[in-house]
């Protein structure tokens, strides 16, 4: 076999699967036969919003699929053997997850464990990771705390989890989506918000007596959310900006809000970079172990054929309950 089916983004909101070459690899490069990848809300934010975009159109095939779990066919890397599988989390420039053979550099791909799970559950390993990494990188001890999420996409379920784990007395999220909402309840959250209708800002007042939260995650990426994480938290709090921005354009912010209120902001970028994929293996291992069931998340899965039509669903969650829409090769 020497062709493969590989996607292209040919237009904002447009994406294409066609058959090209399967590639040969570099140096330092494995190539892996994908199994599945998953759509990441960083990638609707390139593809259907045009923000972020590395690429002139029409854009490198398999870009920017950067969620992938799959078979090491071909190896340039001494401890990466033919025959392993492995979770593959390259930068999304380089993404090519959503191709039939993908070209990962060596750092950037981990073996599976072995584990009674299926390999799909697995796949959600990419994304808890870049939630683990954010908590070592910027750790908060939450215990007895009020902490708020915004968003309740697979990234912001993950915090959810984990900040319930930590010891979070009261965590209160709010999304557009009653489907992410009712995950999010088995995932820990306390108080939930539907956003199309009631307001987070009136829901913590509500529980906190005016004070404000503690620790507030927004996991979205849009201006208006950004801007409101602000008002969410309480004097002295502390902000973590987790959502890739869904602009290439400036965010004006009320500054003076943020500095009278004595703020602490953080945000985080470049898990793939860390020693060793700490927090990827750390992901992988809750997973594996039965820590968190990732199951449900797996709600939409469309062939490689369908990506268009998998990228259009999963930007559009509310109206067809999709959590995690994801793509199989088989």
């Amino acid at each position: 076999m020497t062709m493969m089916r590989a996607t292209r983004m040919v237009d904002i909101g447009r994406m294409i699967c066609e058959e090209i070459d399967i590639p040969e690899i570099d140096d330092g490069q494995v190539l892996v036969k994908s199994e599945m990848a998953s759509i990441c809300g960083s990638d609707l934010h390139i593809v259907m919003m045009g923000a972020g975009i590395n690429h002139p159109m029409p854009c490198p095939h398999g870009y920017p699929g950067h969620e992938g779990i799959g078979q090491i066919v071909d190896s340039n890397v001494e401890d990466l053997e033919v025959g392993t599988r492995v979770l593959t989390f390259p930068m999304p420039p380089a993404g090519e997850c959503f191709n039939e053979y993908q070209r990962v550099g060596g750092t950037f791909c981990t073996p599976l464990p072995d584990t009674v799970v299926p390999r799909s559950n697995l796949l959600m390993a990419q994304q808890l990771g870049t939630v683990v990494f954010a908590r070592r990188m910027f750790p908060r001890d939450v215990e007895g705390e009020t902490v708020a999420v915004v968003g309740q996409g697979s990234a912001g379920l993950f915090w959810t989890y984990l900040l319930k784990r930590a010891g979070a007395a009261k965590v209160i999220v709010s999304d557009y989506s009653s489907a992410r909402l009712a995950l999010a309840g088995r995932y820990g959250a306390d108080v939930l918000v539907n956003a199309t209708d009631a307001s987070i800002e009136e829901a913590i007042a509500d529980e906190t007596a005016g004070v404000g939260a503690d620790y507030v995650v927004e996991a979205v990426g849009r201006s208006d959310t950004f801007l409101e994480s602000v008002d969410l938290a309480r004097m002295d709090g502390e902000l973590m900006w987790f959502g890739l921005p869904s602009t290439d354009g400036a965010i004006p912010m009320h500054f003076g809000r943020f500095f009278r209120k004595r703020l602490k902001a953080s945000s985080t970028y470049g898990a793939q970079f860390e020693p060793d994929a700490a927090s990827f293996r750390e992901a992988l291992d809750l997973i594996a172990g039965g820590e968190v069931d990732v199951a449900p998340l797996l709600s939409h899965v469309y062939g490689i054929e369908q990506i268009d039509e998998a990228m259009h669903i999963a930007h559009e969650p509310e109206d067809t309950g999709a959590l995690k829409v994801s793509i199989d090769f088989s």
